[in-house]
């Protein structure tokens, strides 16, 4: 393990690829797993009457601001990311989100008035903040572009093992008498931040971060940081043919952006890529994440249950459980599925299913009855495998793929943010709106759903099967010979249909590569067999 230490995360010597993106992807993957922790983590807390006693019997509205702070930390988290990520690389962000994580976890636990809670509550939000914001583009900057989305996937997975395991640890604790049963749950998810910290130092830094750190527009960047950890990350050595072309892509689109890269004003400039509309579209798809109402099921699921379907507390914190292992095991399937099918197909397909579950989960609450309540739980199952198939993991590669490399990580920040923005209005009026409304609260979200489907089909483009730098080239590429589409695609924007070409002529490059590659093993393969007949 020692070969990974040296200053500012650049490699000293040589060691396995597969090792060393192992150990990002396990960082990574336990930031994320504490985001979905302190997700689920309060749907326990906000039943216990010893919390509810310490805290000083709040009211729905007050419990519902107590939650959803975390979601007001995690904006400022993010927001301070944009202005400090790039500044501190994308290793160094995540260690300090950790370590904020790691003490307001602390805290939080420890806290003995509203006001010590409420103010932990909001430290543990930044430090989530920072995480979030930074670990999809940690990752997509060090993965290959055949395995993006599957890496992504991982950290989601684990996120939502973050949530399960909150459910199963509030679950445990309720038959426990006194304080402990929501002091130790809120203290476990220190245990991850440590994790994050004690792994750090054996970890590198992204190429592409590098490269822009080291970046002086001279022919000697074959010699820079950059080029040793790409060949780390890639299993090859630093003067290998692929290796070069990864660092000439990325370099190229480092001389594009210079002047312009790093600054605000670049997130609303064209600075000849589109920069400013990749820069909504990451924002915009982040926020419609958040109103497609996935948190009415994360945050009160055992409320859900109690409040509309009339369970006991501690049978519902039970089925919360297993509302939460059907959401792992359902992440799964999008392992094989979001590199393969696409973020762009999943998005629409998902988006028309969540809105269909939602109205099916109106009529069962409104129906009631032993029937209409097995239907509302099953429709809950079903909302949220929709969910984790479209629009989990696809939602948090998008932004990094999508934006150029100059806004990366500022945009990827502000998209974090606007996720944390949507999560706390659903946060905040969901009690309010299930104890209000009843089952025609969930018609809302379900025509968010129907209009995201909508906008994405009209504008968002594929980015799936494409290297970070090739989606450059969508943005730039001259659309005169495009025309105008057919039918109803004259209503999309040129730009999703020339995504659409370009991720078709890779996968058909791709594919003729690979039986090219096949062929010349066949015929080494009849090489051998016949030398070995004539040496018979």
């Amino acid at each position: 393990m020692s070969t990974f230490l040296s200053p500012l995360g650049t490699p000293s010597s040589p060691s396995s690829h597969k090792t060393l993106q192992v150990l990002i992807t396990s960082a990574n993957s336990a930031g994320f797993l504490l985001f979905g922790y302190d997700q689920g983590i309060m749907s326990g807390v906000v039943l216990s009457q010893s919390w509810l006693s310490q805290m000083g019997h709040p009211s729905e509205l007050t419990i519902g601001t107590i939650t959803a702070l975390y979601d007001v930390g995690a904006v400022i988290g993010a927001l301070l990311s944009a202005f400090t990520s790039d500044r501190l690389g994308r290793k160094r962000t995540l260690l300090l989100g950790s370590f904020l994580v790691l003490l307001g976890g602390a805290l939080m636990s420890a806290s003995f008035s509203r006001v010590e809670f409420m103010a932990s509550r909001v430290i543990v939000g930044i430090g989530t903040g920072y995480i979030t914001s930074v670990t999809p583009v940690y990752q997509a900057e060090i993965g290959e572009h055949e395995q993006r989305g599957w890496q992504v996937c991982c950290q989601l997975t684990t996120m939502l093992g973050g949530l399960l395991m909150a459910y199963c640890i509030n679950y445990g604790f309720w038959f426990v008498d006194g304080e402990v049963q929501w002091r130790a749950p809120l203290g476990f998810q220190c245990v991850f931040a440590v994790f994050i910290l004690v792994l750090g130092p054996w970890l590198v830094d992204t190429p592409r971060w590098l490269f822009r750190q080291d970046f002086g527009g001279g022919e000697g960047i074959e010699t820079t940081r950059g080029l040793e950890v790409l060949a780390r990350l890639r299993g090859k050595e630093a003067d290998d043919r692929e290796v070069k072309k990864e660092m000439k892509d990325i370099v190229d689109a480092i001389r594009l952006e210079k002047g312009q890269e790093g600054t605000w004003g670049s997130l609303f400039r064209s600075n000849g890529v589109q920069a400013d509309k990749r820069f909504y579209l990451a924002v915009g798809i982040q926020l419609m994440q958040q109103l497609s109402g996935i948190n009415i099921v994360t945050y009160f699921a055992p409320t859900l249950y109690t409040t509309s379907l009339g369970m006991s507390q501690d049978r519902a914190l039970l089925l919360g459980c297993f509302t939460q292992l059907w959401y792992v095991l359902a992440s799964f399937v999008t392992w094989y599925t979001i590199d393969r099918v696409g973020r762009r197909r999943l998005f629409i397909s998902m988006a028309l299913g969540m809105s269909l579950v939602l109205v099916g989960e109106a009529v069962a609450i409104a129906h009631g009855g032993m029937l209409g309540d097995v239907a509302a739980v099953v429709c809950l199952f079903l909302f949220e495998a929709c969910f984790t198939w479209g629009w989990m993991a696809c939602v948090w590669i998008y932004p990094p793929e999508i934006l150029p490399l100059g806004i990366r990580a500022k945009g990827s920040a502000l998209a974090a943010a606007a996720d944390f923005i949507g999560n706390w209005i659903v946060v905040q009026v969901t009690p309010v709106g299930i104890a209000k409304m009843g089952w025609s609260f969930f018609l809302i979200w379900a025509g968010f759903n129907l209009v995201h489907a909508g906008i994405v089909w009209i504008f968002y483009p594929e980015t799936g099967g494409l290297v970070l730098e090739a989606v450059d080239h969508v943005f730039t590429e001259d659309v005169a010979g495009i025309g105008h589409g057919t039918g109803l695609e004259r209503l999309q924007w040129v730009r999703v249909r020339v995504a659409a070409r370009a991720v078709k002529e890779s996968r058909l490059r791709k594919r003729e590569e690979d039986e090219s590659r096949q062929g010349l093993l066949d015929d080494d393969s009849d090489t051998d067999d016949e030398g070995i007949t004539a040496s018979a």
